[in-house]
């Protein structure tokens, strides 16, 4: 007769045969994250052993169980159709970061990890944009990556120009961020080649990833492409009326990141709160629509150690972006300067300063402000914007002290840069600008917020008050999981490393919060998600 309770009348769930093999001690238990584990509570004792799970009580080796912890392979974690779709093995995106940030290095670092990267498009004109997809093609050939395609409302046509770019490229997969709204050019690549298979599906060849802060954005990627969008693409000869109807069958984006309390372009969302409320919008707008293909929302913004991954995974994020924990590591389009300004950065040590590319609608980005002037500088540009109609009107003292400490130039010669500048990126600025004094004022301040990010990525000492640098607390989180460990030292700081431990720490959590529901205390708690060498995790998973 099979028994039902152990000695201590606690109820068994089953029986196993236990592995030959000595017992593991908790921590490394858990840390096999393939195996699962078999509870044994003998008195005030509690073991974790590894074996074979049987129902069959017959034979005398065999031992009940009361508690059971499940695998978690890091491939399990989040939605396995992402990872199926973007020919990927693990659902972990290193984000966009502007300026080259997300540099080629890091891309190519993330694809060959099996983790999706996006280069940083983002603030660069389009030929260094070219020349990264020539690098990406060679480097990381067969692997999956993408290319950024941030908002430029200011600059329609450059919007255009990297779409151009992308189709004639075959880059078939883009990260839509800082979008307001939809635009024709994002609608133009995403409906791109659209066709129906031999089984009469609709195939999309190029994808969008959609990072979003709020639910009205997020409900325009949701829904199908704009029906006027498609309309004026039809007149354009840039999509058959047979495409456009077949369009209205998709979403705009498939999958939708919420980007939470970020560093860059954020809107300080809290993820606990935002992210609920963009899962139940997708589920509404699955049934709403009736897709055939299932939308998705993964979760970026404050993810840095296993704990949030661990807690993202928890929400039901189909997958994970990180962005400023990997401008900390060797691969990014930074300097070293920033990379130690990074590592010495706590929770409290960021603020939000004017955006350059969206400086006149008063749209805000989160920097570093320990150890830089930027964000009270960029405040003090966007104030002086606000209060007068022009570069002449400003009054003289303060237009004495920009041209001293801000821009270490006098403003007429600033014009003259960017008059340059313009010229050949985008002429019609400049005949804006001539047109209206307040306009050219915003250029002229513009200059400034486009080039301290420039000065912090080249390392340039001389302006470091002026780096501006793009960071979320997160940061802060991510140093003081690391301290005392050897992520700690910036030289140390892999990107493929670090998202190696962030995946493997949120599943030892997730097996260590199974105990928990069982009752089980863990001594040596604090130990679960210290940071390990790739080759050390690799062993805890064969």
């Amino acid at each position: 007769m099979l028994e039902r309770f152990d000695s201590n009348q606690r109820p068994l769930l089953g029986y196993f045969q236990p592995d030959k093999t000595a017992p593991p001690g908790h921590l490394d238990a858990l840390r096999r994250v393939r195996q699962p584990l078999y509870v044994l509570a003998q008195q005030c004792d509690t073991q974790l052993l590894t074996g074979t799970v049987d129902a069959d009580s017959s034979e005398v080796q065999k031992q009940g169980f009361t508690g059971l912890v499940l695998p978690c392979p890091l491939e399990s974690l989040g939605d396995a159709g992402f990872c199926r779709d973007h020919a990927i093995r693990y659902p972990y995106i290193g984000g966009s970061m502007a300026k080259g940030i997300s540099s080629v290095s890091m891309v190519e670092a993330l694809a060959k990890a099996g983790m999706l990267g996006f280069f940083g498009a983002a603030g660069l004109l389009v030929e260094e944009v070219e020349a990264a997809i020539d690098q990406l093609q060679s480097c990381a050939a067969g692997c999956s990556y993408g290319f950024n395609l941030i908002h430029s409302p200011n600059e329609p046509d450059l919007e255009n120009a990297l779409v151009d770019l992308y189709l004639r490229r075959g880059i078939h997969l883009v990260e839509a961020s800082a979008f307001l709204a939809l635009t024709p050019a994002l609608v133009r690549y995403r409906t791109h080649g659209i066709h129906r298979d031999e089984q009469g599906q609709v195939v999309t060849p190029n994808r969008v990833i959609a990072k979003i802060s709020r639910e009205e954005v997020a409900a325009k990627f949701f829904a199908p492409p704009p029906e006027r969008f498609l309309h004026d693409l039809v007149a354009a000869g840039q999509l058959t009326a047979e495409q456009a109807l077949l369009a209205t069958e998709i979403p705009m984006a498939q999958d939708v990141t919420v980007e939470a309390d970020s560093g860059g372009h954020t809107d300080n969302r809290p993820a606990l709160a935002l992210f609920p409320t963009i899962l139940a919008q997708k589920n509404a707008c699955q049934k709403l629509y009736g897709y055939r293909q299932k939308l998705r929302v993964g979760l970026g913004g404050g993810i840095a150690t296993p704990a949030s991954a661990a807690a993202a995974f928890t929400l039901g994020a189909a997958y994970l972006v990180t962005g400023t924990v990997n401008q900390a590591c060797i691969e990014s389009g930074t300097c070293d300067e920033v990379r130690q300004l990074l590592a010495e950065t706590r929770q409290a040590d960021v603020t939000m300063a004017p955006s350059g590319d969206m400086f006149e609608m008063g749209v805000k980005v989160q920097v570093i402000k320990r150890g830089t002037m930027f964000s009270m500088r960029a405040a003090k540009l966007y104030e002086l914007y606000r209060a007068h109609g022009s570069i002449e009107a400003l009054p003289v003292d303060e237009r004495n002290k920009l041209e001293k400490t801000v821009f270490c130039k006098n403003l007429d010669q600033v014009w003259t840069e960017t008059r340059s500048y313009f010229s050949q990126r985008d002429p019609r600025q400049l005949a804006k600008a001539e047109a209206d004094p307040k306009y050219k004022m915003a250029l002229v301040f513009r200059w400034y917020l486009g080039q301290s990010p420039v000065w912090a990525n080249r390392g340039e000492s001389a302006r470091r008050l002026d780096y501006q640098i793009w960071c979320g607390p997160a940061m802060g989180a991510f140093n003081e999981w690391v301290k005392g460990s050897f992520l700690e030292a910036p030289g140390q700081r892999r990107v493929a490393t670090v998202a190696w431990n962030i995946l493997f720490g949120a599943a030892v959590i997730l097996r260590a919060n199974q105990l928990k529901l069982q009752g089980v205390d863990l001594e040596d708690e604090a130990e679960l998600t210290a940071p390990l060498e790739i080759d050390q995790i690799k062993e805890f998973l064969s």
